[in-house]
């Protein structure tokens, strides 16, 4: 089996970070109720990844490339309010597998050796790491109101650390005493769902004890309770989603209501004035979903008439182009008439400029989730449990969603919520009523065969 070179993955890593220093400086706003600036909504992070080969093959493709960079300079990672790389699939087939080349041990699987001894009632402490701003912080930006008060109920001090830039660094960091079976130093982890599902593949996940998740099992809601990739949540829970639905500028559209992919593929009056995304899974999910099929179930075959679809939409010109974050202005400007877009992007968008609007399609959309773990190793297990299961209570629940403006996972939240902020509470975007929860779907898990192939032919539709 060939080796993906340590030498490789730096170079490739470091070319990547370099262009996520150049897409652009984070975007701030500000929360109504708080007004302390917060970082822009990031862009949607990678689906799931529970049928990835353990052992992948480790360069990547020139697909792949091409997908992680547009990702990086104008796509979801520049979107990001942290900036992180969400490459779609590129980096968890390739430059995740790439230490293996670096002499690290197999990995260790769940349940092959003694559970670590856990120090919580010992040691009153634990180590949260996360992406940057992602956390209600206080008017003057020093303080972490949700964080000092689960310390003063439980006595238990909170050692938070921003060290999450994006997922594969952040693997590539912990991988070598996660092989070793060692502790990370950190209890619990905030990763992307692609990344969440292959750490608890490779069996570096501690399983959680639903005792000290009462509070979470209650409240979690139904769209997050059975990702594919940890059936049950035995491993993981949401710290937030984030989901792709349609954006029209209502002016631009000359008041019509833009509401289906077959709208912006077809409707003549919207001709030149349509974008769609440049991740491949954001675009060819929703184009799959508007013609009945299930990105969690998609077949090459499906796959490739999606692709003809969206090929047809740019040989009549339809479509003026595919975007990353730079949509923001032109739909703003009414340059594009409607486009897909990032739905934590849209609420900066509409306190901006009323003439944007959204539409959740009826034939459904995509959604994903950043998700809590507690690595392998972790000497304060029950502490991070108890820490989870904070964050689902109502009260602590709605402070986060009012500053990270993410779709929030826990159920009951509402009133809370407007207690804070009565316009979010009652925006879809970030509290999904029943009906809107029900049209969630996720694009399956993707093998390296499929990812490379995939992406191949989405580079080749967008000119990438």
């Amino acid at each position: 089996m060939p080796t993906y070179s340590f030498e490789e993955y730096t170079q490739v890593t470091h070319v990547m970070h370099d262009d996520a220093a150049v897409a652009g400086k984070d975007r701030h706003r500000t929360i109504p109720g708080d007004r302390q600036p917060a970082a822009r909504p990031a862009a949607r992070p990678l689906r799931k990844a529970q049928r990835m080969e353990q052992y992948e093959p480790d360069s990547l493709s020139a697909a792949q490339r091409a997908a992680m960079r547009r990702s990086l300079t104008n796509g979801r990672a520049a979107l990001t309010r942290r900036s992180l790389l969400r490459a779609s699939g590129a980096l968890a087939l390739g430059g995740l597998a790439g230490l293996s080349g670096c002499g690290i041990p197999p990995a260790r699987r769940e349940g092959q050796g003694p559970a670590p001894t856990d120090h919580s009632a010992a040691e009153k402490r634990v180590a949260f790491s996360n992406w940057t701003q992602y956390i209600d912080l206080s008017e003057d930006e020093k303080r972490r109101p949700t964080l000092e008060a689960f310390t003063r109920r439980t006595g238990i001090a909170v050692t938070y650390t921003e060290d999450i830039n994006d997922n594969v660094e952040f693997f590539g960091k912990i991988k070598p005493q996660l092989a070793a079976g060692q502790d990370t130093g950190r209890d619990l982890i905030c990763v992307t769902d692609w990344l969440a599902a292959r750490i608890i593949r490779l069996g570096w996940a501690q399983k959680l004890d639903p005792a000290n998740l009462p509070t979470a099992y209650a409240n979690l809601a139904p769209q997050f309770r059975r990702p594919d990739w940890d059936p049950g949540r035995a491993h993981s829970y949401p710290w937030t989603g984030i989901s792709t639905v349609i954006a029209y500028n209502a002016k631009a559209t000359g008041g019509r209501r833009v509401d289906s992919v077959t709208q912006l593929l077809d409707d003549p009056r919207l001709k030149g004035r349509v974008a769609f995304l440049s991740e491949m899974r954001d675009t060819v999910g929703m184009t799959l979903l508007d013609m009945g099929k299930d990105p969690g179930k998609v077949t090459a075959a499906d796959y490739d008439a999606a692709i003809g679809r969206l090929r047809k939409g740019v040989e009549t010109r339809q479509i003026r182009r595919f975007t990353g974050n730079d949509y923001t202005a032109d739909l703003g400007k009414g340059d594009l008439a409607a486009c897909l877009a990032w739905a934590g992007d849209l609420i900066q968008l509409q306190a901006d400029n009323p003439d944007v609007k959204f539409a959740i399609p009826a034939a459904g959309y995509l959604t994903s989730t950043d998700d809590l773990l507690v690595p392998a190793g972790a000497r304060h297990k029950t502490n991070a449990e108890r820490l989870i299961d904070y964050y689902y209570e109502p009260p602590v629940a709605a402070r986060l969603a009012a500053y990270i403006n993410y779709v929030c996972p826990v159920e009951g939240v509402r009133g809370e919520l407007a207690r804070i902020d009565p316009a979010m509470a009652a925006n879809t975007l970030i509290l999904p009523d029943r009906a809107t929860a029900a049209k969630s779907h996720a694009f399956r898990s993707l093998d390296s065969a499929e990812e490379t192939a995939f992406e191949e032919k989405f580079a080749k539709l967008i000119g990438a």
